[in-house]
């Protein structure tokens, strides 16, 4: 996929060396209206000399820039800090990891994939209980309401169910909603996508209200019933740390 050249330039000019660059936010969800901004997630390698120096580390950068037009929120983590982020129920990461909009990739991106598959529990249902908790009232309290914090309401309801439900992380609405099926969610996404990004909700609330604790209880139902492990095995761990050590070690030589 070929994707506007200031995301290229980003990568090019970052401090530090890559592991991967990817396309998160709105796009990657599906809904990106014209005018939305491009969020590009990732993880840097700090240099060796940097981590055991007495100086504090940049364990993250974060940048946002406007290129002709075009809107640009970088934000990348040190591999050691995305590491620790992995082994706590935090989906967004795990998004970041497994977005198919990849801009920037190497070896090392697949091994820490594959990690990140062993990496999801049962408990990252609390993380998009909270996150679209959270979403819903940011919606209560725009005044009039918008489109899209609706979408990420439902969006991030979704995506844990399909997760505590197959094991995989899926981000994309359009994706979701092919399983999901709910008419209401194509009519909102093709509003968002021909509007803008802070387009106005029309319709009934209290039906989207009514929605949004369905699938609430939907979803903490199922991390009752999931299959998925209650904690990360310890196997799991020890290989991110052998990456680690490696990717460290490798970058002296």
């Amino acid at each position: 996929m070929n994707f506007p050249q200031p995301l290229y330039d980003a990568i090019q000019n970052h401090l530090y060396p890559l592991m991967f660059a990817s396309v998160s936010g709105a796009h990657l969800y599906g809904f990106a209206s014209p005018d939305s901004d491009w969020d590009l997630r990732g993880v840097h390698i700090l240099p060796a000399s940097e981590v055991l120096g007495l100086a504090l580390p940049r364990e993250t950068v974060d940048s946002d820039r406007v290129v002709d037009g075009l809107e640009l929120d970088l934000v990348t983590h040190d591999v050691r800090k995305f590491m620790g982020l992995m082994l706590k129920p935090n989906g967004y990461v795990l998004e970041q990891l497994h977005s198919p909009l990849v801009v920037f990739t190497t070896p090392e991106h697949a091994e820490l994939r594959e990690l990140g598959r062993r990496c999801v529990t049962r408990y990252h249902a609390h993380h998009y209980l909270g996150f679209s908790a959270g979403q819903w009232k940011l919606l209560n309290r725009d005044d009039p309401p918008r489109v899209k914090p609706l979408l990420y309401t439902f969006r991030t309801l979704l995506t844990g169910l399909y997760l505590m439900r197959t094991g995989v992380i899926e981000a994309n609405l359009a994706m979701l909603n092919t399983e999901a099926k709910l008419p209401y969610l194509d009519d909102l996404m093709a509003q968002k996508i021909a509007g803008r990004e802070k387009e106005t909700l029309t319709g009934d609330l209290s039906f989207y209200e009514a929605e949004f604790q369905r699938l609430t209880g939907e979803l903490e139902q199922a991390m009752e019933v999931t299959t998925l492990p209650a904690k990360v095995e310890p196997e799991v761990e020890e290989e991110l740390s052998g990456l680690l050590v490696r990717l460290r070690m490798r970058d002296q030589g």
